[in-house]
């Protein structure tokens, strides 16, 4: 039997529970808000195709597919001829300036993300691109390219060519979701899953500023999970994020995808199930539950396993459509946060086309851990309207903001418990397909709120690929 515990002091709902604030922010504090800056264009005509409901240049898991660094902003995708470049820009400036990196699309396949890393200890930017369950192409930058923007020019030739390895370190033959994330000591790890949907394993490399080190696997795809309809012996821990917070601990949340569908109430659905936890305080070499206990280490034979005990923070079966690959993140006490999604059991226990039924009935909740330790889940007053994911993001005030399918942005305050959930901009104008890519690191560094999303078109017509710039509270 599958061995799943809710953790003591489990998820209520914040919405029904005034008590539960998770603390008091400071009177002087503003609550969310967002106003519009402007919009600048990377692309008149980015490549467009539609594939697993998604598109190349806009999967919300890309970490990071657009990011801020010591006062520029750089963003990635794919030209109409499917040409990857890189560009940047002054924060605030209206002009990208841009070059190629020397590597071509290879497939019509959206997970074929390009993923961006920033190594501190020597100022490059790394680039992780192609990849699903095969190999992937990475370019790095010249030494000190990230910590003198202004001094060095912004040419083909500050990058490498385009290896199949990482500068010879190959990894494995079956490699997909790049995410690139800085250490707290100025290194950069690559996170990444070896396998495939369904029988795939987290693992991590490391650079020092010299050399890659592959780090190892950290999750198992051993062993059974039983749902009431049946079981299933194989699958892939699903990531929603993985995420320093100022303290330097590492933190994660996920779902489980199962390999057999026997597990699921109709075939049309989908076998994710679950919202997990870990985090680990020696840089992602071993792994805790919630509680603290050692569930994993990478590279060593005990992995974190569907079978261990105190993973599971909300527990949920394969029959509502579970989202993967959400979002997270931390807020300046260290407390992780996430975003799920899912169709509520009042729509019915039993989802049958996983992407028409989240479209009519799926819905978003904030969850996140207060400062009592306690867990606690939010439904976000919002219909989806999409199959498709939401990311979240924590002001300066630890504010929540949710940026829904299509750039819809909802937010929540700190000061209310995260129970007053209002949509402040509905994404009017935009015209945009569906997820968006969000800046993680910009809000640190300017309070501003910025993401790219590219306009809907039909078939294999190019569209505009844009940035859009919101103020937050100062």
């Amino acid at each position: 039997m599958r061995r799943r515990t809710l953790l003591a002091g489990a998820i209520v709902s914040a919405m029904s529970t005034s008590a539960l604030t998770g603390g008091t922010a400071r009177a002087a504090d503003p609550g969310p808000s967002v106003t519009r800056t402007g919009t600048t264009t990377l692309d008149n005509q980015a490549v467009f195709f539609v594939s697993y409901d998604g598109l190349v240049n806009n999967n919300s898991f890309q970490k990071n597919g657009l990011l801020t660094y010591k006062g520029y902003q750089y963003a990635v995708w794919y030209t109409a001829d499917k040409n990857a470049v890189v560009g940047r820009r002054v924060l605030g400036g209206s002009t990208w300036s841009t070059v190629q990196v020397g590597h071509t699309l290879k497939t019509s396949d959206s997970h074929n993300v390009i993923s961006m890393g920033v190594s501190k200890v020597d100022g490059r930017l790394h680039l992780n691109m192609d990849s699903h369950s095969d190999g992937f192409t990475y370019v790095k930058s010249v030494a000190g390219l990230m910590d003198n923007p202004a001094g060095l020019s912004w040419t083909a030739a500050r990058f490498g060519a385009p290896q199949s390895t990482l500068d010879g370190l190959a990894l494995t033959s079956q490699f997909t979701y790049p995410q690139f994330v800085s250490t707290p000591d100025g290194k950069l790890q690559l996170s990444y899953r070896a396998g495939i949907s369904g029988n795939g394993r987290n693992a991590l490399a490391e650079y020092d500023g010299s050399t890659w080190t592959n780090l190892g696997e950290w999750s198992a795809s051993t062993g059974t999970y039983t749902s009431e309809h049946g079981s299933s012996t194989a699958r892939n821990m699903y990531l929603h994020g993985i995420d320093y917070d100022r303290n330097g601990r590492l933190h994660s949340f996920f779902t489980w995808r199962e390999q057999n569908g026997a597990v699921m109430c109709n075939s049309g659905g989908i076998t994710n199930h679950d919202t997990g936890y870990v985090y680990s305080d020696d840089r992602g070499r071993t792994w805790r539950t919630n509680a603290g206990t050692v569930v994993g280490t990478t590279g060593g034979s005990d992995k974190v396993a569907v079978t261990d005990s105190g993973l599971v923070i909300d527990a949920l079966n394969p029959d509502h459509s579970l989202m993967n690959q959400e979002s997270q993140s931390t807020d300046s006490s260290g407390l992780p946060h996430a975003i799920i999604s899912y169709v509520p059991g009042r729509f019915g226990q039993c989802t049958t086309n996983y992407v028409a039924d989240r479209t009519a009935n799926g819905r978003a909740f904030h969850v996140r851990k207060n400062a009592s330790g306690t867990w606690q889940k939010t439904e976000i007053p919002v219909v989806l309207g999409s199959s498709q994911r939401t990311k979240l993001v924590l002001d300066k005030y630890d504010n929540a903001y949710a940026v829904f399918p299509f750039g819809r942005i909802a937010a929540a305050s700190k000061a209310s418990g995260y129970t007053d959930w209002t949509v402040l901009f509905d994404g009017s104008g935009l015209n945009a397909f569906g997820e968006v890519v969000i800046d993680e690191l910009r809000v640190a560094q300017d309070n501003v709120l910025s993401f790219m999303y590219q306009e809907k078109s039909s078939g294999t017509t190019p569209s505009a690929l844009h940035v859009v710039d919101f103020a937050l509270p100062a």
